[in-house]
């Protein structure tokens, strides 16, 4: 889904080349995929085909990208900006249980989720481009909304991400066919009649739009978002529209990222992937990881294990040595954990699930004119859980404190939650990592 307010030219490429971005923020796209959905709790630790791994999710993607590329391109009405610097950052998933549902229902019927981001608004708009994972699908109340096993949204949170600052949704998950075909073509409708300015990606309504690389041009430096998920929960992928979803096949993601290569200065990809509730990668993050940064993904940002997990550097087959400051290579981040969730999970490790990173990454043009990763991190942040309205609101770590982890209601299922919980979490799988 290619989206920026402005001037949009589209512009068919036979060779997968743009010969020029007017400098400014700007927006070029493309995805490919198909779909599947299956039930929650258990489908983290089934993952899609990984092509040589017959133990992967049964699921198959076998589209290729066409030899055209749609272009979609946006000129910032606020004019362009040399910096050549750009800041992004990237939260992981809006999964909302029941709890959260119930928490912004108001007594007319109508919803506001704008609590759950009153700490963190000002942090997420400061950024050049701020990223969200939106886990569950958008199809509306008329679809029902619903919580876990099948989750359903109101349009009411699409506006309360775009109120909060992001520009950058993803919609590759595996609840994205929670709802059938229907909640997927309502969701795509949604933002492309009330925020055509926010960019989605994941899900397409298409094969035309399927095979645009969405590309973001801000402060003259262009860079390629790529989205997909490992699988949709066992849901067929509907058969009149096999290009709805993107999901993680091997052809497809490689002539992705080729064609990335050649329309942008730096790739992130953003993968629906991994273990549930595990704090660590597992071999299908690690092969994919290995994978997207050989055919040259610069940045792997990932969701889905609902947990936080570790960061590092992947060294592509082309790297110089691993300890070497001229090295190349990929940074990963391989779990985010929820940005906002209220489980109905108990007992040890349940608290884990409200611990949250918000990746923090600046880019740079370098003395060669390469863009490279000038400085990266992560911020933590902390779910607080409270019945009533307005009861769930994320905050930063750094603003949560010992006397409100005392009230927060998930110690009714975990009674191991603190403040000080949160911080050894933090300091075990991030290190010196996060702020």
């Amino acid at each position: 889904m290619h989206r920026r307010a402005a001037a949009c030219i589209c512009v068919m490429l036979t060779l997968g080349l743009i010969t020029g971005c007017a400098a400014g923020n700007s927006v070029v796209e493309t995805q490919a995929e198909t779909i599947s959905p299956d039930a929650e709790s258990k489908d983290s630790d089934t993952n899609a085909d990984f092509a040589t791994d017959a133990a992967a999710d049964s699921e198959t993607d076998s589209d290729t990208a066409t030899d055209t590329d749609s272009v979609s391109h946006a000129t910032d009405t606020a004019g362009p900006d040399f910096s050549e610097n750009v800041t992004i950052c990237m939260v992981g998933d809006i999964l909302l249980h029941t709890p959260v549902e119930e928490a912004a229902k108001r007594e007319d019927g109508s919803y506001d989720y704008s609590a759950i981001f009153s700490r963190t608004a000002d942090l997420i708009s400061g950024y050049d481009i701020a990223i969200v994972n939106e886990e569950v699908i958008i199809g509306g109340e008329n679809l029902g909304v619903s919580g876990y096993p099948a989750f359903n949204a109101p349009f009411e949170i699409g506006d309360a991400l775009v109120d909060a600052g992001f520009d950058v949704v993803l919609h590759a998950t595996n609840h994205v066919l929670d709802k059938g075909a229907k909640g997927l073509t309502n969701c795509y409708s949604y933002w492309e009649e009330n925020h055509p300015g926010i960019e989605v990606l994941g899900i397409h309504d298409s094969e035309e739009d399927r095979n645009i690389i969405s590309v973001l041009e801000v402060n003259g430096i262009r860079i390629a978002i790529l989205n997909y998920t490992y699988g949709t929960n066992g849901i067929g992928i509907p058969s009149d529209m096999p290009y709805c979803v993107d999901l993680l096949s091997e052809d497809r993601v490689i002539s992705d990222l080729e064609r990335a290569e050649e329309m942008a200065d730096f790739t992130i990809v953003c993968p629906h992937w991994g273990t549930e509730y595990r704090l660590t990668p597992d071999s299908y993050q690690l092969k994919w990881a290995s994978l997207m940064s050989e055919h040259g993904a610069d940045l792997i940002i990932g969701t889905h294990p609902h947990v936080i997990e570790p960061i590092e550097w992947v060294s592509n087959e082309d790297a110089s040595d691993p300890n070497s400051p001229d090295r190349t290579g990929t940074l990963v981040y391989y779990s985010l954990g929820n940005f906002v969730n209220w489980t109905s999970g108990t007992g040890a490790g349940t608290s884990a699930r409200l611990e949250v990173g918000m990746a923090d990454i600046t880019l740079t043009r370098d003395d060669t004119g390469n863009v490279v990763i000038s400085d990266h991190g992560i911020t933590a942040l902390v779910t607080d859980l409270r019945p009533g309205p307005d009861g769930v609101r994320v905050y930063k770590l750094a603003d949560y404190s010992e006397e409100l982890a005392c009230e927060n209601a998930i110690l009714s299922q975990d009674p191991s939650f603190s403040y000080e919980y949160c911080v050894s979490l933090c300091d075990s799988v991030w290190g010196d990592d996060y702020r």
